[in-house]
C-alpha cells in the first residue's frame, strides 16, 4: 500500500523538523570536527555542520592501512560537494597490537585510535566539539565495540541525539541533493580478514587491490574476504550471473593470484554482511564491524596449480 500525499508530507515534515533541530543544536557551539567518511550519515552531519556553523564546521578523514584509496578520494570528492573544509590526517592501527590480534573488540581499538586523531585535529583548530555519523538505527544492531569508543570519548552524535534513523538519514541527503544519498555501507578493509587472524599490512594491501579489480569490472556490492591466502568473492546476488562470466573468471583468477592469493574462490551464497566477524548480528555495523553468517559454500576459481 502506497502511503497518501497526506501522510508523505507528515513523514517529510517530521524528518525536516529533525533536521533543523540538528542545525540548531549545532550552531549553538562554537566549532565542529566531523569525522567524515564520504558515507551518508557522516555526509548528512558534515552538511548540516556547514549550514549552521559555516567555515567552523570542519570535516576530517583519518587515512591509514585500512582506508581504500578509492574510499579517501571519495570523501574528498563528497567535502568538496558539500562545500565543508576537510582535513586529512594520518595513523596506523598496525602499531596497536590490539588491533593487530583481531579479537572481537577489533574496531573498538581502531574507533579508539582514530577517534583521537579528530581530537587532536580539533584541539590544533581551537575546536571543542567532535561529531560523529552514528544515528538512531545504530545502537540496536547487535554487537557494535565501536560505539563503546563513540561513549568512552564523550563524541556527539547529533544524528543520534535528535532520534534520526537510517532511512530518515537518506532522506535528508535526498534534500541536500547529495550524490552518496544511495550509497551502501563501506566497512573498513579489516572486516575482510577473519576474526583471529592478524591484521598485516600485506593481507589490507591484497584485498584492496582485489576489490580493485571487482570495481573495474563493474560490480557495484562485493567484498573479497582473505582467509590467509584464499580469496573469497562475494557478489550481490544479482551480479552472480556476471562473476560466473567465463572472461570474469579467468580475469579474477590471473590478477588475484599475481596479488599474492594461492586460490581464488566464488562464494554462491552471495554478498552477505558479516561472513567472517563474531557476532550475530544481521546488518553491517556503522563502525566498520562486520558480523557473522555462518554456512558457507563456495566454488574454486582454479589457480592452474
Amino acid at each position: 500500500m502506497q502511503p497518501d500525499a497526506d501522510s508523505t508530507g507528515a513523514a517529510d515534515a517530521s524528518v525536516e523538523k529533525k533536521a533543523e533541530a540538528v542545525r540548531t543544536a549545532l550552531g549553538e557551539r562554537d566549532g565542529v570536527v566531523v569525522a567524515f567518511s564520504g558515507g551518508v550519515d557522516s555526509s548528512v552531519v558534515a552538511a548540516l555542520a556547514r549550514d549552521a556553523l559555516g567555515d567552523r564546521a570542519v570535516a576530517c578523514t583519518a587515512r591509514s592501512e585500512t582506508l581504500p584509496s578509492s574510499e579517501l578520494d571519495e570523501a574528498r570528492r563528497v567535502a568538496d560537494e558539500i562545500g565543508i573544509r576537510h582535513e586529512v590526517v594520518e595513523f596506523s592501527e598496525l602499531d596497536n597490537p590490539d588491533f593487530v590480534a583481531n579479537d572481537g573488540d577489533r574496531c573498538y581499538h581502531c574507533r579508539t585510535m582514530r577517534l583521537g586523531r579528530m581530537y587532536e585535529t580539533a584541539r590544533e583548530l581551537g575546536i571543542d566539539t567532535v561529531c560523529d555519523g552514528t544515528n538512531a538505527s545504530d545502537p540496536g544492531e547487535g554487537h557494535r565495540p565501536g560505539l563503546r569508543a563513540v561513549e568512552e570519548l564523550e563524541v556527539y552524535s547529533p544524528l543520534l541525539a535528535h532520534g534520526i534513523t537510517k532511512d530518515e538519514v537518506r532522506a535528508i541527503a535526498d534534500e541536500y541533493g547529495l550524490s552518496v544519498a544511495d550509497k551502501p555501507s563501506m566497512a573498513c578493509l579489516s572486516s575482510r580478514i577473519p576474526t583471529g587472524l592478524e591484521v598485516t599490512e600485506e593481507r589490507l594491501t591484497r584485498v584492496e587491490k582485489a576489490e580493485r579489480v571487482l570495481r573495474t569490472w563493474g560490480f557495484s556490492q562485493f567484498r573479497v574476504r582473505d582467509h590467509d591466502g584464499l580469496a573469497r568473492i562475494e557478489v550481490a546476488p544479482e551480479e552472480l550471473e556476471a562473476a560466473l562470466d567465463i572472461d570474469f573468471v579467468e580475469a579474477a583468477r590471473e590478477h588475484l593470484t599475481d596479488i599474492g592469493f594461492d586460490h581464488v574462490t566464488l562464494d554462491m551464497h552471495g554478498y552477505r554482511t558479516g561472513s567472517v566477524s563474531p557476532e550475530d548480528d544481521s546488518e553491517e555495523n556503522a563502525d566498520g564491524s562486520e558480523p557473522v553468517v555462518e554456512d558457507v559454500f563456495s566454488t574454486e576459481y582454479p589457480t592452474g596449480e
